[in-house]
């Protein structure tokens, strides 16, 4: 049966393969950058990392993990210790690129450059997320769901807002969020920010 649960250890290849599966504004990722664990490094292993206790993942019909949402109640916080401990680990991996020539470089940049303060939102919407799910389970509620249920635990934290960002080309999701209660957010190009009072 088709079930939200709270991410255990034994679900981290699941979450980066769903990340790598989706992350071409909801479309698989896989050879778009010259290596696919890049994804992962940046938007989902983090955050089961430092908030295990934050990370809910979608289990199907077959028990396989096929979506998750997992986030943090503390953006300043978040990103100040993915920039001084999570991110310089990769650092030999894939270096800081000196010019953006590519998607991936793109990436790096951005991973390179996150910090505490480089998005306006985390004052007003202290909390951000992540959500993606397999495509065989999108459209039945369970995205609303799993995004219910991290709201409802950031509740329980006291915090007062939440926020996220997608590709301006992931219109299903944009459409999404809005249906949600998501207001917009003044954006970077390429992208759309979406926020929630809580």
């Amino acid at each position: 049966m088709t079930a939200i649960r709270l991410y255990r250890p034994g679900d981290e290849a699941a979450v980066a393969d769903i990340c790598l599966r989706t992350a071409d504004a909801g479309a698989d990722a896989t050879g778009i950058f010259a290596d696919d664990d890049l994804w992962a490094e940046v938007f989902v292993r983090p955050y089961v990392h430092r908030h295990p206790d934050l990370a809910f993942v979608l289990v199907d019909d077959d028990d396989r993990v096929a979506g998750y949402v997992v986030g943090t109640p503390d953006t300043r916080g978040f990103e100040d210790w993915f920039a001084s401990q999570w991110w310089p680990r990769f650092s030999g991996r894939w270096p800081r690129p000196d010019v953006e020539r590519s998607r991936q470089d793109g990436t790096l940049v951005y991973a390179y450059g996150r910090r505490a303060g480089a998005e306006p939102y985390g004052d007003t919407f202290p909390a951000h997320l992540h959500i993606d799910l397999l495509p065989h389970l999108q459209g039945q509620g369970w995205g609303r769901r799993l995004i219910e249920t991290f709201v409802a635990a950031l509740r329980e934290r006291g915090v007062v807002g939440v926020h996220l960002v997608a590709s301006a080309d992931n219109t299903g999701a944009l459409a999404f969020y809005t249906r949600l209660g998501f207001a917009p957010l003044p954006s970077h190009p390429g992208v759309r920010a979406f926020g929630m009072h809580l």
